[in-house]
């Protein structure tokens, strides 16, 4: 694990080493009360295929210390006005993560964002897009705001970040109840386990923030447009059994690129999967990533041709 100081906060992050038959680095971005190592099957599967990058974001898993230190970035490179000053906007962590692609020489990337990291991811793709090639959402979507769905899930948010006691981890049944949370079957213990640790570590007002900055309706309402205003390839994986962000809230989101339009659409479901792809079907995950990415198609069209003339 390394630290980096990403606008004067530190962040926690695992880089792997360059693969040798591209420059490309698939960063990924973990979702709201989560933390970079849910990644970790995901970048097992994918081997050498690429450079990844996983980090926590700020407030979040171990880049929970000294939020409030955060620097404003120069709004020069971003070639417009950004309305939301918020250090927990989306836009905010997308500067965040604009900043560390640019400390750590990373110039081309695909980000794969999962939930809330998803619309980083995004936001990201729009403000750096000399940086980001393309993008693949996980498990989110939406850009249709629902009033009272919205003002239930943004109570519900708060009961949570605020009654977080420490005595909750020792509870015998935590764990458990974890488990099964938003999936469509049980994970192993472990993950039940790391899910109730970053709930707890998570900084009360970057958890806060971030959850009632991205679900205003004016921010929903502003992600469609961020979509068709892309340039990048921009993909969205849904899990057919994902009842946090459904399918049709995936699609909607997704409709608004131009790829939705395309012979084979920019809509991919993996069957039997909850809301946490990355664990619940990381092989699949890992195999459609590959799938999308430019740089790996064409490393598996030139080991073939290796392979045919030896």
């Amino acid at each position: 694990m390394s630290y980096h100081n990403v606008l004067s906060v530190p962040h926690s992050y695992h880089l792997t080493p360059k693969a040798d038959h591209t420059d490309a680095t698939v960063v990924f971005v973990h979702g709201w009360l989560l933390s970079h190592g849910y990644w970790q099957p995901v970048i097992d599967h994918l081997g050498t295929r690429f450079q990844s990058l996983s980090y926590d974001l700020r407030g979040f898993g171990e880049s929970n210390t000294k939020i409030e230190a955060r620097s404003l970035p120069s709004l020069m490179n971003f070639g417009e006005h950004l309305d939301n000053d918020s250090p927990f906007s989306l836009t905010a962590y997308a500067q965040d993560l604009g900043a560390l692609l640019t400390d750590l020489d990373l110039k081309n990337v695909w980000l794969v964002g999962h939930s809330l990291g998803g619309s980083v991811a995004l936001w990201t793709a729009k403000l750096f897009s000399d940086q980001v090639q393309g993008v693949i959402c996980v498990n989110a979507g939406g850009g249709v705001y629902l009033p009272d769905e919205f003002a239930r899930f943004r109570r519900a948010g708060q009961q949570i970040v605020q009654w977080r006691p420490r005595w909750l981890k020792g509870l015998p049944f935590i764990n458990y109840a974890f488990s099964k949370l938003m999936v469509f079957k049980p994970l192993e213990s472990q993950w039940a386990e790391k899910r109730v640790e970053d709930l707890l570590s998570a900084h009360k007002d970057a958890a806060l923030g971030v959850l009632l900055d991205s679900t205003t309706e004016a921010e929903v309402h502003r992600l469609p447009q961020v979509v068709a205003g892309l340039k990048q390839p921009a993909y969205f994986i849904a899990g057919a059994e994902d009842t946090v962000m459904e399918e049709k809230y995936v699609r909607h989101l997704a409709s608004f690129h131009p790829l939705f339009e395309s012979p084979e659409g920019n809509v991919r479901v993996l069957a039997e999967c909850g809301h946490m792809a990355m664990l619940e079907q990381p092989e699949t995950l890992a195999k459609t990533i590959c799938e999308l990415i430019p740089a790996a198609k064409a490393h598996e069209h030139h080991s073939h041709e290796s392979n045919v003339h030896i």
